[in-house]
């Protein structure tokens, strides 16, 4: 009996062994039938929310997308700080002059240093050395953005113009530029301001143009005589190495001239790099354009495209449209662009027919200046936008100019541009404290021997402020630098 024991034991196992096989196929059956019917009803699911029977968030009806354009229809930085705050509300003297003496007293900000504090109605709650004439960097292109967003006609655009003159059997395309320096060479982009004309686009027209009227074969002429013969400012290549930061001002370019060999940013109107600007940018976008009109089926005879002029009396049979002045301005205050703001001020000079010259232009700002009443006293205007050397004016008239954003019904667009700090342009790195941030409005201005800032400020009270602060020859500029941010974010608390 006892040798049966090991027997039966072994059989039991067995049993047990396929009793638990049993148990897991079932198991596994149960649980993939499961899972078939799970996925069966998401399916179903799925398909019944897409075709809006049940409800969910999914769905093949048509969308409507919205593009957000950068030049677009802007909020007046005006509306923005004062539609809900009082202006006339007092700053108080006593905290403002402390919030200056904390800046003065910061190690390494040095002793050349002046500062204002303003209510939007012009009366200074604090000041230190208000009236001492110091080099602005380029905080002086807000004078530059004022005068020209008070005179000029800020919703026209600048065209890029191709006409066909005929003469003897031949035919000419003329492409005449007239002051967009901010083309693409590719379609026009009405989502961006830089790139909103777009070469690409104009050849097409151009092309469709010609063959309507029998014509496959031309000659390539340019006009690029808006700006004359004088274009640069004397003296501003000190400040100008290896072209990074000027180019002469041009009838037309492309993207300013900027140069990115490869590295160019996805969106055109962002970017923080300082790329070589081409020295060449009228012809470089004539270049340009007969390659693209090559590729519309049109010949082009060889050679080098001729310079010439066209009368105004004349017709376009194509054209391409730039964004509106007053987006051309933000983006040039935002980016410190120094050839749009000498560009802003040729156009200036142009329209109140002062003459077509680097002199004429800083002549035209200043009588602008003069005209809205700025205290001009020690204004010396080397360019319109602070980058040649020799340039000098006060905090005073710099406050004056912010002042003026706020009050100058047409010159709202010079503040519309002014960096955000902590968000957007040269102060996208510049905000000093987190509960500062979006009420600030500013210009900054950076040289070796500079470090500047200006602005507006819409306080957390109620309440509007304008500031200026230039610091020349700071002895330690990082922290300078960090200094006048924590004095700027210490307005709103005003």
């Amino acid at each position: 009996m006892d040798d049966l024991k090991p027997e039966l034991t072994r059989q039991t196992r067995r049993e047990l062994t396929r009793q638990a096989h049993r148990i897991r196929n079932r198991r596994v059956l149960i649980t993939a039938i499961s899972v078939l019917v799970t996925a069966a009803l998401c399916t179903a699911y799925v398909w019944a929310d897409i075709r809006d029977l049940v409800p969910g968030v999914l769905t093949n009806a048509p969308v409507s997308v919205q593009n957000q354009q950068y030049g677009g229809r802007l909020i007046s930085a005006s509306t923005a700080l004062t539609a809900n705050a009082d202006t006339s509300k007092t700053i108080d003297k006593q905290k403002a002059a402390k919030l200056i003496d904390t800046l003065r007293s910061v190690e390494g900000v040095g002793s050349d240093i002046s500062v204002v504090i303003a209510q939007a109605d012009g009366t200074v709650a604090a000041e230190y050395a208000a009236s001492a004439t110091r080099e602005p960097a380029s905080t002086m292109k807000t004078l530059t953005a004022l005068a020209a967003a008070s005179s000029l006609d800020m919703g026209t655009t600048l065209a890029t113009q191709t006409f066909l003159l005929q003469n003897g059997g031949t035919n000419t395309v003329v492409l005449k530029g007239n002051g967009d320096m901010l083309l693409s060479a590719g379609e026009s982009d009405s989502s961006h301001v830089n790139g909103r004309a777009g070469l690409l686009t104009l050849a097409k027209s151009t092309a469709q143009a010609l063959k309507q009227r029998g014509i496959l074969s031309v000659t390539l002429g340019y006009d690029d005589s808006l700006f004359g013969t004088d274009r640069t400012p004397k003296n501003i290549e000190e400040n100008n190495p290896d072209n990074l930061y000027y180019t002469p001002v041009s009838s037309m370019a492309i993207d300013g001239g900027r140069q990115w060999n490869g590295a160019a940013p996805s969106d055109p109107d962002v970017f923080e790099t300082y790329p070589t600007l081409s020295q060449t940018t009228a012809t470089d976008v004539v270049s340009a354009f007969r390659t693209l009109l090559k590729q519309q089926g049109i010949t082009i005879a060889d050679g080098n495209a001729a310079q010439t002029s066209v009368t105004s009396d004349r017709t376009p049979i194509a054209q391409v449209e730039s964004a509106p002045l007053s987006s051309v301005m933000a983006f040039m205050l935002r980016h410190s662009d120094n050839t749009l703001a000498e560009e802003f001020g040729r156009l200036l000079a142009l329209h109140t027919k002062q003459g077509n010259s680097p002199t004429a232009a800083t002549a035209a700002v200043r009588a602008q200046l003069e005209k809205l009443g700025v205290d001009v006293t020690g204004l010396t205007m080397a360019d319109c936008s602070g980058l040649t050397p020799g340039s000098t004016l006060t905090a005073t008239t710099l406050v004056q100019v912010q002042e003026r954003n706020l009050q100058v019904g047409g010159a709202v667009a010079a503040a519309e541009g002014l960096a955000i700090p902590g968000l957007v342009g040269t102060a996208a790195n510049r905000l000093g404290s987190a509960q500062a941030a979006g009420l600030t409005r500013v210009k900054t201005g950076n040289l070796q021997a500079v470090s500047s800032m200006t602005g507006n400020v819409s306080r957390e009270h109620g309440g509007v402020a304008a500031f200026a602060v230039i610091v020349n020859n700071p002895q330690d500029f990082t922290a300078t630098r960090s200094a006048i941010d924590t004095f700027v974010a210490g307005l709103t608390a005003l």
